[in-house]
């Protein structure tokens, strides 16, 4: 639901536009206003969860997730869709760390944690591309109103099955960190708009400029905080392993170059092949069953087999290689052009993805989970929101110099478009390079044949996928 959501709506855009009479500079806060407060609030929402039960803060994030998609598909007023989009992110900000947490301490560590982690990314990194296809499906069938819709049955079903099969988390007693509270909601919030005003305003722009200075400081004041409350929001503890912090940095990067992608060639799709929204999303099917078929492949092979960190950096550099091979794209280029490379970040992120959450969660104390689920998320939304601003930048400075050198005969719109996309497919290769190169720092997860006795001591990667040969991850 919450990683669906994030690109569901982007098919339905057109239409949303034209019955809700968005103008074309506010149309991009639908988008936005979902982003805002889910990254904004995500920091509080996973401490909440360790707070006060995460069973507890999992089902009210669900139901406020749920009656917000219930009001967007009702209304038909602009400001109203704005206001449940917000209220749907403040939903996901505090549903999405409990759902990770609660796995974390539902599973133990080993075989049971890895089958349940391998489901989890699998979903987790398919939901971009499942929402493209969703949401084409349900605009050409159905109506727009229905990308809001959708979520209503599967969260009163999720309240339901929540309420009777998981178990609640015990509360951590002592005082809420409201000074942790306040600094990281409205610095990760003020970080998020500039972000987002970047993508539109770019990155000179006083208002952006402003915004994400504000925010730096606000998070500078928030580590400080942190260094003396009682029960931290985010106990700074958790930057204290170098392989979990650079699974951090590895995380932002990873996403920022696939967000970018999915927002171009969805473009491409639509308005240089001229495809419908139903066969946009059909086309990137082929991505969402590569990914799936890679995450069991390096779950139940080639993780017990590979150094984790050698498995991360071939998958990410076989992605990195589909990106490099989207930069040849042309106004002349048909879906053959596009389905290779769809294939290789399928296949490559399927097979890094697994590796790379376990190296996030290893040897995280079962009181932090929350906290540490919360950190995973703020990597995933921030990394987005980042990597589209900065890749749109670069298209837009491309394709506005590519229109003073407009071959003859050439559609004007359609080669400044290619021209902007092939410098925004670049820049996001490059961003995966500097994923390769994070994950090849982090400490050697070497691991000798069965039957040899085990080192003294050992990552803690590899003490997070130990099992992995035996794991089962079913197909989805």
């Amino acid at each position: 639901m919450v990683v669906l959501d994030a690109t569901i709506v982007n098919i339905a855009l057109p239409d949303i536009q034209s019955a809700l009479s968005f103008s074309p500079t506010n149309l991009s806060w639908v988008l936005n206003a979902y982003t805002l407060a889910f990254g904004g609030l995500l920091l509080l929402g996973a401490r909440a969860g360790d707070l006060y039960g995460r069973k507890r803060v999992f089902l009210a994030g669900i139901a406020l997730f749920t009656v917000a998609s219930l009001a967007g598909g009702l209304t038909d007023s602009a400001a109203l869709l704005l206001a449940a989009r917000f209220v749907q992110g403040i939903g996901a900000a505090f549903a999405s760390p409990s759902a990770l947490a609660l796995l974390m301490i539902t599973f133990s560590e080993g075989r049971e944690r890895t089958r349940a982690l391998g489901l989890y990314t699998a979903v987790s990194i398919g939901g971009s591309a499942v929402g493209l296809i969703t949401g084409g499906i349900l605009i050409e069938w159905v109506s727009w109103r229905w990308v809001f819709f959708v979520n209503v049955p599967i969260g009163l079903a999720l309240l339901a099955l929540a309420r009777i099969s998981l178990t609640e988390t015990a509360r951590n007693t002592g005082k809420v960190d409201v000074p942790g509270a306040v600094t990281s909601t409205f610095g990760m919030g003020a970080i998020v708009y500039g972000i987002v005003r970047a993508a539109s305003d770019g990155w000179a722009d006083q208002l952006t400029i402003g915004s994400l200075a504000f925010g730096v400081v606000l998070l500078g004041l928030f580590a400080l905080v942190e260094t003396r409350a009682s029960m931290p929001i985010t106990p700074l503890r958790m930057f204290t392993n170098r392989t979990r912090n650079l699974s951090y940095l590895a995380r932002l990067t990873l996403v920022a170059s696939m967000f970018g992608m999915f927002f171009f060639l969805t473009q491409f799709l639509q308005d240089v092949l001229h495809y419908s929204a139903l066969m946009t999303g059909l086309a990137f099917l082929p991505l969402t069953i590569a990914l799936f078929a890679a995450s069991q492949l390096s779950t139940r092979e080639l993780a017990a087999r590979i150094d984790p960190r050698v498995l991360m950096a071939a998958g990410i550099t076989l992605s990195g290689l589909g990106m490099l091979w989207l930069t040849q794209l042309s106004a002349t280029s048909g879906y053959a052009m596009i389905l290779g490379p769809l294939v290789m970040v399928g296949l490559g992120n399927g097979t890094a993805f697994v590796p790379l959450t376990s190296a996030a969660l290893a040897g995280v104390e079962p009181k932090d989970a929350g906290a540490a689920s919360g950190l995973v998320n703020v990597m995933q939304q921030v990394g987005g929101s980042l990597g589209l601003a900065a890749l749109v930048t670069v298209f837009g400075s491309a394709s506005k110099s590519a229109l003073h050198a407009v071959p003859a005969g050439d559609d004007p719109r359609v080669y400044s478009f290619v021209q902007g996309a092939q410098s925004a497919f670049a820049v996001a290769a490059g961003l995966l390079a500097v994923t390769v190169v994070l994950v090849l720092l982090m400490r050697s997860t070497h691991r000798p044949h069965r039957g040899t006795e085990l080192p003294s001591e050992r990552s803690p990667i590899a003490d997070e996928i130990e099992s992995l040969e035996y794991a089962e991850l079913d197909a989805v």
